[in-house]
């Protein structure tokens, strides 16, 4: 909770006031600190709703997991005896506290001292470690459980999509497109005529009516000068105005570049439209952003981060100016949740692993932040997603497949879908190059990530990764796919043989326009029957953990849990009841994708993702318990709080 230097009023249970306040808690690798609250509640453990007293508190800065004010929930200094023990700084009591621990275990309490947690159990047993400095927060049964991790975002490119021009996700027709981003423009015009407009949030597949699409000349036709660059949601997709396309020197002759492509019209002439790679050739003049742009983008992540309950999170594709701006933010005491970098593993390196082991060395070097603390923590050991393909989607067709895509041999009225002769590209790095690549980045103690979507680049990589973990000789490195959308059934065993972790974006698992429209008729009813597999992952005993690729979709980890459970999104009509015959993941199981799982993916699992003695107090409070209620209300969960270390970092604002 943020109090300001202004003075703010706080409900607090009746009783004779004290002036003392909350205990000073270490920093590792620095000073005791004092969170500066001036006044605390009084004595007693009464009823919330009854006599209240109000008293003006003022503080300066987060205050340490003794914030009171939650959910109408007293907040008290209890003056119970210590038993000889060393009292907690903080005591979480009368609650659910869902461990997550090997058993799931359900305890009452919990106690914190030094931003580690030193007792969970029953309220009866917590009481010895509650002293005269000690902040009980009576939970009154709310739900207690580890923070959420999210071992696999873009959170720059999230935190300024929350900033800048956006499309929402918004399902749009072409005129509707145009007129959101004249409105960017019209409220940007001192930027004519030579400013960069970037747009990001555009979701292609959900252009209506179904198979709509946008090229240049849509954005030919708005009133600017500007050169105009549209980012579909997914990543994989750019369109761009004809003033772009000049400002590239992209022209007919412009040749693909590997792991892209130019689309074209009949006359070879470049539509606007470019996949994956070919991107970055119509950025490429786009001035970079600067230090305080990108300074902006991580503290908007940040705040969505505390706002959803994320405690750590792993930023893909990480460039040296986006650590940059994390190693700021925490040595001025701003980073609140964990961050875990995965730097860009350039083409160049595919050839030369060496390139791509000094370089990332060399980051973790400037900026890795050593051993873990309760202060969070800046980690630069992993390398960012590889990839191997693009997407399965309408009408981008680049994930590497197995067998064709389906093509429509009749007519729209008559449809007849057979399959046809595109298979989707390669894989993009040939398997020797993968797996020496692989190998080397393990062995210098990089854990690596590879992005595979389609069944044959999913394969490809299970491939490779067989090679690393026979020459590895016994070393404990994680290995991770991004994504694994389709897995042939055949390689869904291979996930727990080989220890792979598959991070998923679990949204995805759902009927909507990007499943069905554009994908339901290209794969195929035996194919779309399996896609999104985490249900299938799950039962032959992979390890699945979040990784929600925010922004590909809206932030939104409560949602997502719900969809990993049911399958289902709260579209009606078509897009209703589960997609494909995929089971669900049980809610317990769900639960731990989201904390230990995504733990052990980032190889911390030994001090955060659960809620056990001798680990960081990495925790949250919900308005819900989510084991009882049922799975479809598992979307509507409400943060109340998030802890990082011992420090309340977000209280909601409403309590």
């Amino acid at each position: 909770m943020r109090i300001r230097q202004e003075e703010r009023t706080g409900h607090f249970v009746p009783g004779k006031p004290r002036r003392d306040c909350p205990p000073t808690v270490p920093e590792r690798n620095g000073p005791m600190r004092h969170y500066g609250i001036e006044c605390c509640a009084a004595p007693g453990r009464s009823n919330p709703n009854a006599g209240m007293t109000r008293l003006r508190c003022t503080g300066r800065s987060i205050v340490f997991a003794a914030a009171a004010l939650i959910l109408g929930i007293s907040s008290s200094i209890a003056a119970a005896p210590t038993g000889g023990r060393t009292p907690a700084d903080i005591v979480l009591d009368h609650g659910v506290v869902y461990t997550v621990d090997r058993d799931n275990s359900i305890r009452q309490a919990i106690a914190i001292r030094s931003g580690r947690i030193i007792y969970v159990g029953t309220n009866a047993g917590v009481g010895p470690y509650i002293g005269k400095q000690t902040h009980v927060i009576d939970l009154h049964g709310k739900m207690v459980m580890p923070g959420l991790i999210d071992a696999h975002n873009h959170p720059i490119a999230g935190g300024m999509q929350l900033t800048q021009c956006s499309l929402n996700y918004a399902p749009l027709t072409v005129s509707q497109f145009q007129h959101k981003i004249q409105t960017c423009l019209d409220k940007t015009k001192a930027q004519e005529p030579d400013g960069y407009l970037m747009v990001g949030g555009w979701f292609r597949e959900a252009m209506r009516p179904e198979g709509a699409d946008v090229t240049k000349a849509d954005l030919d036709a708005l009133k600017t000068r500007r050169p105009i660059i549209v980012r579909s949601s997914d990543g994989h997709s750019t369109v761009a105005n004809s003033r772009a396309l000049a400002l590239a020197h992209i022209t007919r002759d412009t040749p693909d570049p590997h792991a892209g492509r130019i689309d074209r019209d009949r006359s070879g002439e470049p539509t606007g439209v470019f996949e994956d790679t070919a991107e970055e050739l119509v950025r490429k003049p786009v001035p970079p952003p600067s230090a305080a742009d990108i300074l902006a983008a991580a503290k908007a992540a940040l705040a969505a981060f505390r706002r959803q309950g994320e405690t750590a999170f792993m930023a893909q594709i990480a460039s040296k100016p986006d650590i940059e701006a994390w190693a700021t933010l925490r040595k001025e005491g701003l980073l609140t949740a964990r961050a875990y970098m995965a730097p860009d593993v350039a083409p160049d390196a595919v050839a030369e692993p060496r390139l791509a082991v000094r370089r990332i060395l060399d980051l973790k070097h400037e900026f890795d932040t050593g051993p873990i603390g309760p202060r969070p923590n800046l980690w630069v050991r992993n390398s960012g997603e590889i990839f191997q393909d693009g997407v399965y989607n309408w009408p981008a067709l680049t994930a590497s497949l197995l067998e064709p895509y389906f093509v429509n041999k009749g007519t729209a009225a008559k449809p007849n879908w057979q399959p046809g002769t595109n298979r989707g590209p390669d894989p993009y790095i040939p398997l020797y190059q993968l797996q020496r690549l692989l190998l080397a980045l393990a062995n210098a103690g990089i854990e690596p990530e590879v992005h595979a979507i389609g069944d044959r680049a999913v394969r490809h990589t299970l491939d490779a990764y067989a090679y690393v973990r026979q020459h590895l000789n016994g070393k404990d490195v994680r290995l991770e796919i991004a994504h694994a959308e389709m897995v042939a059934p055949s390689d869904v065993p291979r996930f727990k043989a080989l220890n792979v972790i598959p991070d998923m974006g679990f949204q995805w698992a759902k009927r909507a326009f990007d499943t069905v429209d554009a994908a339901e008729n290209y794969l195929g009813p035996e194919r779309f029957n399996r896609v999104e597999p985490e249900g299938l992952l799950y039962e032959a005993g992979a390890r699945l953990a979040l990784g929600s690729d925010w922004p590909v979709d809206p932030i939104n980890d409560w949602f997502d849990m719900k969809v990993l459970v049911t399958r289902e999104g709260d579209d009606t009509g078509k897009y209703a009841g589960p997609l494909g015959k995929v089971p669900g993941v049980p809610v317990k199981a769900a639960i731990r994708a989201f904390t230990i799982n995504g733990a052990y993916a980032l190889h911390c699992e030994k001090d955060i993702g659960s809620l056990e003695v001798g680990k960081l107090a990495d925790l949250i409070v919900i308005n819900q318990n989510l084991i009882v209620i049922p799975p479809k209300k598992i979307a509507d969960t409400k943060v109340l709080l998030t802890m990082v270390g011992g420090t309340t970092v977000f209280q909601d604002p409403s309590l």
